[in-house]
């Protein structure tokens, strides 16, 4: 059973990463090429952390994974923005 704590301080690093992918984004459609390693390190975080959210999921009660389940819209969303984005 994943505690209260882990999950919060998993959901702080997911936010954490969210606020840093969206600089990217946000950099990407000012600068076009020109932080493309900042942009791919960006994403490959939000791939990380929801890889680590799924593991994280099984281990939790159903509270804890609604919240899960949100950050993970969230994660994917933007993943989703990021690949589209003509970079």
């Amino acid at each position: 059973m994943a505690t209260r704590q882990s999950v919060d301080e998993f959901l702080q690093h997911c936010e954490d990463v969210i606020r840093y992918a969206k600089e990217q984004y946000t950099e990407a459609q000012k600068q076009e090429h020109y932080n493309d390693m900042e942009y791919a390190q960006a994403q490959q975080m939000l791939e990380n952390a929801v890889n680590d959210l799924a593991h994280l999921a099984l281990s939790c009660n159903a509270q804890q994974r609604e919240q899960l389940h949100r950050m993970r819209l969230q994660l994917q969303q933007l993943q989703n923005d990021m690949i589209l984005l003509n970079h």
